[in-house]
C-alpha cells in the first residue's frame, strides 16, 4: 500500500553489498534462496524516493523470492557487466528488465564510468572533430554534456544520437538472446513511448522511441508499458519521500500508482 504523504525525510534505502561486486543495491535481499524472478535496471527499478517499488509488491505476490538489483543512474554498461547481478541472472527462472536510457553507456564518440555510468569520462576524437569548439574537460555527467552538444547544434547531434540508438538497440537484443531465463520488458516513466524527447532532455528513458522498443520487444518475452494517464492530473509527488534538495529529481521518476500498476501487470505476465 503506497504511503500518501509528501515532504517527508529521505527513505532508509539499507544498502547491501553482493560478493563480487562494488554496487550496493536496495535492501533487505533475500539472498540465502535462489532467486525466482530478478529485477533489473536503473532509478525506477531501485525505488528511489519510493517506499514500496515494484520489486517489493512482486516480492509480496509471488510465492518465489523476487530480487531487486536496480541501480541507481544505471546504464547498460553496469547492468550487463556486474559480476553479482550477471550471477542472479544465471540463476533466475525470470528477468524483469526496466527499460533505461541510451546516454549513459560507452560508445564510439564517448566512454562513461564501469559503475557510475552516469558520469562522463572522456570524448573520442570522433566526437572532439564533430565539436572541435568544445571542452570536453568540463563536463562530469552525460546528460549536461549531451544538453550542451545539443544546444550548440541538432544538426550535428542527431550524429550522435543515431549512434546511441543503434548501440543501445544492438547490446539489449544480443542480452535478450544471451540470458536463459525468459525477460520481460518494463517500460516505467512519465512519458509515453511516442511521446518524442528532442526538446526534454530531462526525462527518461533519454533517446528510446517506439521503434526501439517493437524492435527489443521481438526478442523478449513480454513487452509492459506503464505510464501516467494522460487525461488526469495528479501531484507528481504524491507518495515520495524526498530531502530538502531533491525535490527536482523527486519529480521526474514514476510515482507510487505507477509502481502499484507496473506490479499487477507484471504479475499477469510472470
Amino acid at each position: 500500500m503506497s504511503i500518501e504523504q509528501r515532504g517527508r525525510l529521505p527513505l532508509d534505502y539499507q544498502p547491501v553489498a553482493l560478493p563480487g561486486s562494488a554496487l550496493r543495491f536496495r535492501g533487505p535481499l533475500a539472498t540465502d534462496r535462489q532467486p525466482s524472478v530478478v529485477c533489473i535496471g536503473g532509478s525506477e527499478t531501485f525505488g528511489r524516493f519510493i517506499n514500496a517499488p515494484f520489486p517489493a509488491q512482486l516480492d509480496d505476490a509471488c510465492d518465489g523470492t523476487v530480487l531487486n538489483l536496480g541501480v541507481m543512474n544505471a546504464g547498460l554498461d553496469v547492468l550487463l557487466t556486474d559480476p553479482a547481478i550477471l550471477g542472479a541472472l544465471d540463476d533466475a527462472e525470470a528477468v524483469v528488465f526496466q527499460i533505461i536510457s541510451a546516454h549513459n553507456m560507452s560508445n564510439r564518440f564517448y566512454t562513461v564510468h564501469p559503475r557510475r555510468n552516469d558520469r562522463f569520462l572522456t570524448a573520442s576524437t570522433m566526437l572532439r572533430t564533430i565539436y572541435p569548439q568544445v571542452d570536453f574537460t568540463e563536463f562530469n555527467f552525460t546528460r549536461h554534456m549531451l544538453t550542451h552538444l545539443h544546444d550548440l547544434s541538432a544538426d550535428r547531434f542527431e550524429i550522435l544520437r543515431t549512434e546511441l540508438e543503434s548501440a543501445w538497440s544492438a547490446r539489449i537484443i544480443r542480452f535478450l538472446n544471451q540470458t536463459v531465463a525468459p525477460v520481460h520488458l518494463l517500460w516505467l516513466s512519465n512519458r509515453s513511448p511516442d511521446q518524442s524527447d528532442a526538446c526534454d532532455m530531462s526525462v527518461d528513458p533519454l533517446f528510446v522511441t517506439s521503434p526501439m522498443l517493437e524492435q527489443v520487444a521481438e526478442h523478449a518475452a513480454s513487452m509492459t508499458i506503464v505510464t501516467p494517464d494522460e487525461a488526469s492530473s495528479t501531484d507528481d509527488l504524491q507518495g515520495k519521500f524526498f530531502g530538502p534538495r531533491e525535490e527536482a529529481a523527486a519529480r521526474l521518476l514514476p510515482g507510487p500508482k505507477l509502481h502499484d500498476y507496473a506490479t499487477a501487470e507484471l504479475i499477469r505476465r510472470l
